[in-house]
């Protein structure tokens, strides 16, 4: 739709109030056949829709008052959407122009009567919110999002890394350069009027904002569609990124790169890559948040009259603990700072749980030996106070 469209309409009469009338009285109006051709309240009508569509848009101008002074003003300029030439201009009465004519890139900088010919959009681009010629200059377009998906091996989860991906995504077709236009000359919706969005009433003097169907939200249709993206100036590619994955990522997280998604079009950023982290499992290390777990047997005599215990850490250096006498096997003690890297730059703690290793062969010599033991520990009975609690339960 042109800026000379616009001003030929007359948005009073749709509403169906006069020039005069309060800010109240228009949103009354509005309110009123708002409701009566409603699409809710229409089904299968087609022109109650267009109506509907006249009133949203009739009621967007009249009910901003910078943009019902500024369209009363160009009324009355332009004579209701005819120019009235003064004497000697062909006689008094009105005629219709094309406003691209009077006002377009063919005038010099002195022309259009002094406008500079910077074009009639420069004088009312702001009265329909549309900046460019003629209000046609399109909006940039935020690249989609791109999700994939990555496995690390434990260490990699716990130090961090740096791993290829190749993902696939849709960018700018390079058959059109992203105009979707086979001879890269496509024509500006006249639905958004190359806005990308049309607006609808939404109840009580609000009006929303959607994508526009007929151009899916480009703002531009292709007159010849090109072959390779069929119309849409977006065409499925392939690339490898270097990503790199942070330490202490955990398995299912899911990690947000700002920026590293499909690329924009018309000068819109781009999109967000979402990565989902799986982690293979140790074989020995376990993990509970920013710690590590592991798992050390101990024999029968250690446990019994303590001693050091050497525990490996992952990919670092053995460390030793001291093992008190008595430790009970499950017992869990701690090594701080060999755990897994945290946000912060340090790292957590390694976790070690005891576990009393019982033997499976014994020698002769190490069975006379227990059996000495056990009849000097007779008398200990290590399930009385097991007994003792199920009784006074």
């Amino acid at each position: 739709m042109s800026t000379k469209d616009f001003i030929e309409k007359d948005y009073y009469k749709v509403l169906g109030v006069p020039k005069d009338a309060t800010d109240a009285e228009i949103k009354k109006a509005y309110r009123k056949l708002a409701r009566e051709n409603h699409p809710d309240a229409n089904k299968n009508n087609p022109k109650a829709e267009e109506r509907f569509k006249e009133i949203s848009e009739a009621n967007d101008i009249l009910g901003d008052p910078k943009k019902r002074k500024e369209y009363d003003e160009a009324r009355t300029l332009f004579g209701n959407g005819g120019f009235r030439p003064g004497p000697g201009a062909g006689g008094g009465g009105n005629f219709n122009f094309d406003l691209g004519d009077l006002f377009g890139g063919g005038q010099g900088a002195g022309g259009a009567g002094g406008f500079g010919g910077g074009g009639i959009g420069d004088v009312f681009g702001g009265l329909f919110n549309r900046g460019g010629a003629a209000g046609t200059r399109t909006q940039p377009r935020r690249g989609q999002d791109i999700e994939s998906e990555v496995t690390l091996s434990f260490t990699e989860a716990v130090d961090g890394a740096t791993v290829p991906l190749r993902m696939s995504s849709q960018q700018p077709c390079k058959a059109c350069s992203g105009t979707g236009d086979k001879n890269g000359t496509p024509r500006v919706c006249p639905t958004c009027v190359g806005t990308g969005q049309v607006s609808r009433g939404g109840g009580g003097g609000f009006s929303l904002t959607d994508p526009c169907v007929d151009c899916k939200g480009r703002g531009l249709i292709a007159e010849t569609p090109c072959e390779v993206c069929k119309g849409s100036g977006r065409a499925k590619s392939s690339r490898t990124m270097q990503v790199r994955i942070p330490a202490g990522v955990s398995d299912g997280q899911r990690i947000r790169l700002r920026g590293k998604g499909a690329p924009g079009e018309r000068g819109g950023p781009a999109g967000d890559l979402y990565v989902v982290v799986h982690v293979d499992a140790h074989p020995v290390f376990g993990r509970k948040g920013d710690n590590l777990t592991v798992t050390v047997p101990v024999s029968f005599t250690e446990a019994a009259l303590g001693g050091e215990v050497k525990v490996p850490t992952l990919g670092g250096p053995t460390v030793t603990l001291k093992l008190p006498a008595g430790t009970p096997g499950g017992r869990t003690m701690r090594a701080r700072g060999k755990g897994a890297v945290r946000k912060d730059g340090t790292r957590g703690d390694l976790l070690v749980t005891v576990e009393v290793a019982v033997p499976k062969d014994l020698s002769p010599k190490a069975q006379e030996a227990l059996e000495t033991y056990r009849k000097a520990t007779a008398d200990d009975d290590p399930r009385a106070e097991l007994f003792q609690a199920a009784k006074g339960a």
